[in-house]
């Protein structure tokens, strides 16, 4: 298929006029973006509550330091005296 052929394929297929759409693809068109928007703004609040959860977690790690070893309570026995 030649580019002008293609144009004019183009062109008359713009000139008609548009077929009219069913009602009932209009009503589930709006059905399937309101949950696509419901799913998205959950998905949205679920990575805004974990991220901070993470910042939370490190703050706790950062002061309370759990890898640390915790002093001892007693002393060592003494030997070699």
């Amino acid at each position: 298929m030649s580019g002008n052929h293609r144009e004019a394929t183009v062109r008359r297929f713009m000139e008609q006029a548009p077929r009219p759409v069913p009602p009932e693809i209009h009503t589930e068109a709006v059905r399937r973006g309101r949950r696509m928007l419901r799913r998205r703004t959950l998905a949205r609040r679920l990575l805004w509550l974990l991220l901070a959860a993470a910042v939370a977690f490190m703050v706790w790690a950062l002061t309370a330091r759990p890898w640390v070893e915790p002093p001892s309570d007693t002393t060592p026995p003494l030997t070699g005296w």
